[in-house]
């Protein structure tokens, strides 16, 4: 099993989360969070005055899901959110060693 775990734009977390769940995926877990990269925030403006804003809001999409689907859900992922400009997000992919599904007890893949 692995993890993968997305970093993108919020505004592409509905076309993301669609083609997952086309794709046979049945959880994800998503946070809002904040960061930076090449992107280095960007420039404001309130009353006048010049502000910086350092960590852009982002949102993290984790998904855990059997070997064989994460080159698809990579290109799935990838084609949704690539806009070809800076700030498009990154993408991790982890090893798990095990999942258990709390209520049944089930562990590895049946969990999930």
């Amino acid at each position: 099993m692995k993890k993968i775990e997305a970093i993108i734009r919020p505004v592409k977390l509905d076309e993301v989360k669609d083609a997952l769940n086309k794709a046979g995926v049945r959880g994800m877990t998503v946070t809002q969070v904040a960061g930076c990269g090449l992107q280095k925030g960007k420039k404001g403006f309130y009353r006048g005055s010049e502000y910086s804003i350092d960590l852009l809001p982002k949102v993290k999409l984790e998904v855990i899901v059997p070997d064989a689907m994460v080159d698809q859900l990579l290109d799935i992922i990838t084609t949704q959110v690539r806009s070809g400009e800076i700030g498009d997000g990154k993408i991790f992919v982890y090893p798990v060693e095990t999942a258990v599904r709390i209520r049944t007890g089930e562990k590895g893949e049946e969990a999930l």
